[in-house]
């Protein structure tokens, strides 16, 4: 059986992998399925809240943290825990899926020092980064960590494993810092980032709070990392166009930008998205539902819930 992974990603993480899989995959015969290309499903937020709050960082210290920029469990503070979010109850979330209490967060981003909220409900992928992505399995419950560092220079951020596309608006891409130029008017900021998805299959957490994970080297998890778990990839979008040089993060530069994650999802319904979605190698909406392969079905019902549970008032 092939086991592939195509992601349409443009950081060189993504390039070696798809590079080994198109170099691996047989010649299609007229019974075999369509090739597979994507393994992934999305989980789409909104704003929530923002607070100088960072559960993971300074637990239990309200107004400790730079500002941030929360998304996803409506309750997430400084004293967060993951049975807090668990408890909060079904639909406690701006996610789509009522059942996923997770806790995402972001340095927040200023211009002329006025807060500026994501665009909508934003993407978040869950994707596999692993070439063998029938062996991805679901965040462990409990699970944090932090993608990317606020103390990152320019030239690690441009390095990182996790920068995808940097910073851009209209045709000004790949920027490591926010855009020196001006961006048109009507266009969007926007920048996307790929956390490591290699756990080391025993700590829920770490010192550092990312010691306990590993990007891929070459589509494989490392031997000290050896557990593949869904890489989460944000896709954040900014109202901001025009002068850049009154834009900042809370944390400072564009290249300081990283995130936090802590898994509240319910597991059943995080159980059926990653076998459904990643390991069935499609391109998954909210509800586990690939357009281009209809015939495969949903992992969920029209609500974003398990089949039989009931709608969320």
């Amino acid at each position: 059986m092939l086991r592939t992974v195509m992601k349409p990603l443009c950081g060189g993480a993504a390039t070696v992998v798809a590079a080994a899989l198109l170099a691996a995959a047989p010649q299609a015969e007229s019974t075999a399925a369509p090739l597979v290309t994507h393994h992934e499903f999305q989980v789409n937020c909104s704003f929530s809240h923002r607070a100088k709050d960072d559960p993971i960082v300074f637990p239990g210290e309200s107004g400790a943290s730079h500002d941030h920029t929360f998304l996803g469990n409506t309750g997430t503070d400084a004293d967060s825990t993951t049975e807090s979010l668990s408890a909060a109850g079904v639909g406690s979330t701006t996610c789509l899926n009522p059942d996923d209490l997770s806790a995402y967060w972001f340095p927040t981003l200023y211009k002329n020092d006025e807060p500026i909220e994501p665009i909508g409900k934003r993407v978040i992928y869950y994707k596999s980064g692993i070439i063998d992505y029938q062996s991805v399995q679901p965040f462990p419950r409990g699970l944090r960590f932090i993608a990317g560092d606020p103390a990152n220079t320019e030239e690690e951020f441009r390095n990182s494993p996790g920068a995808v596309e940097g910073w851009e608006c209209g045709n000004d891409t790949h920027n490591w810092n926010f855009p020196a130029s001006s961006c048109p008017e009507g266009s969007q900021l926007n920048i996307r980032f790929q956390a490591p998805s290699c756990w080391d299959g025993v700590h829920l957490d770490s010192p550092d709070h990312r010691s306990h994970m590993s990007y891929p080297v070459d589509g494989v998890c490392p031997d000290t990392h050896p557990v593949a778990v869904p890489m989460l990839e944000f896709k954040m979008a900014f109202p901001v166009d025009g002068d850049m040089s009154d834009v900042r993060l809370a944390s400072g530069e564009g290249y300081s930008w990283h995130y936090d994650f802590i898994n509240a999802w319910d597991p059943p319904t995080l159980e059926a998205l990653v076998s459904h979605c990643i390991n069935g190698g499609l391109q998954c909406d909210p509800r586990g539902f690939d357009q281009y392969k209809p015939d495969r079905g949903a992992a969920l019902g029209e609500n974003y819930r398990l089949p039989g549970r009931p709608d969320v008032s």
